[in-house]
């Protein structure tokens, strides 16, 4: 005999836990529910905008440059002009004084823009003063199959790169990759891992962050090196899509942003050799609505330090070490390209540590502005440059408002 269940205010959480039917039909292309369209994205302000911040950090934000192509990624030169990734295949100059290079930079290795994957980071050489070397990475074409990725590197002559050429190619990673150099002088780069369970395979270089030389080698102190079935150039697995990569200033460690799938961003502290679960792992759940996994934490895969339900799609991430912006000091900023699945809630979010690098608080900045924020970095002058990820893309610039 079936039971009929009445639902009242006193017995409202009893009958959560009854099958009820979808609030709404939601249509799905390709597996991923479609987002919706309902928020209407401003133009841009024409004038800067001054923000009273939580700690008390008064700031004043303004578009910098505009006229980018969706922008990926921002590196200082030492003259304080900034070189820029558009996904599309192009590295653009932007002087100090914000106005774009109308031609963009000569002597780039060929792209294949497809989708989301492209030209992704930029990096310079620890030493760049003195060798004035450029790193890229990128979807690079093949002759068969998918794109692989590519990591190249050009010597800057003041106005193009030459001598480029490929470093280093993992031939079946041509997704989205980071760039960072370690305090050891070596290059941190990730893969793609999706939505397989490659991210686990230790004989392939999806779902990785990989260690090499600067000149594309690969050291010998790596974790796996000389183990049977492992890639020797891994340092990390179990990874999803990592959009951020950057160094602890004070720690030297490689920190690592992740999106998640529907929820569980994270941001981990990488230790060689440690699997951070993907895709046996999240705190996420699928885009059909199932949780990811079974559990959020699992012996043998390491936490994330950071994460967010619902997601935010983080994105490139920095340390704050200037003095301009004091309040800020030390803390962590990410950008967040949309947050809970809903276009047009992009945002700048910045996270505040205590002495054990243990979160203590977040504040989401420039949510009014409703862009993708693609990438953040810290210029020379100790003031923040935020990228947004748009066909007209900008850079925006915060310093103190007094």
């Amino acid at each position: 005999m079936r039971t009929t269940v009445s639902c009242s205010a006193l017995t409202l959480f009893i009958c959560a836990a009854v099958p009820a039917a979808a609030q709404q039909t939601v249509p799905i292309r390709n597996g991923i529910p479609v987002a919706p369209t309902g928020i209407v994205v401003p133009p841009m302000p024409d004038k800067p905008v001054v923000y009273h911040t939580a700690e008390g950090q008064d700031i004043r934000a303004y578009v910098f440059t505009h006229g980018l192509k969706r922008p990926w990624s921002i590196v200082f030169l030492p003259s304080g002009d900034m070189l820029v990734t558009e996904r599309g295949g192009q590295l653009r100059l932007v002087h100090k004084d914000g106005t774009l290079d109308p031609q963009p930079v000569a002597g780039l290795p060929e792209v294949k823009a497809q989708g989301l994957s492209g030209l992704h980071d930029v990096a310079l050489h620890p030493q760049f003063a003195t060798n004035h070397f450029v790193y890229l990475t990128y979807a690079k074409p093949a002759a068969a199959g998918p794109s692989q990725l590519g990591i190249a590197r050009g010597v800057w002559d003041g106005h193009a790169l030459t001598n480029t050429r490929d470093v280093f190619v993992a031939p079946e990673a041509g997704g989205v990759s980071r760039l960072a150099f370690g305090r050891d002088g070596m290059l941190y780069v990730s893969t793609f891992g999706g939505m397989a369970d490659a991210a686990q395979k230790p004989d392939s270089y999806l779902g990785k962050v990989l260690r090499l030389r600067d000149d594309g080698s690969v050291p010998k102190d790596n974790p796996f090196v000389g183990k049977e079935g492992y890639k020797p150039e891994i340092y990390t697995l179990g990874h999803r899509s990592t959009l951020g990569l950057a160094m602890n200033p004070n720690t030297g460690a490689i920190w690592e942003n992740e999106n998640g799938p529907n929820g569980g961003d994270e941001i981990n502290v990488l230790k060689p050799g440690a699997n951070y679960g993907w895709p046996l792992v999240s705190l996420g759940r699928t885009y059909q609505g199932p949780w990811q996994s079974k559990g959020f934490s699992r012996e043998g895969f390491e936490d994330p330090i950071v994460y967010w339900t619902p997601a935010i799609a983080v994105s490139g991430m920095l340390f704050y070490t200037g003095t301009k912006l004091a309040k800020w000091h030390g803390d962590v900023f990410v950008g967040s390209m949309r947050t809970g699945e809903i276009p047009g809630t992009g945002h700048l979010e910045r996270i505040l540590f205590n002495e054990n690098m243990e979160e203590f608080r977040r504040e989401r900045l420039l949510e009014d502005w409703h862009r993708r924020i693609r990438d953040v970095r810290q210029g020379p002058d100790e003031l923040l440059y935020v990228l947004t990820d748009e066909d007209d893309g900008a850079i925006i610039r915060i310093e103190p408002a007094g």
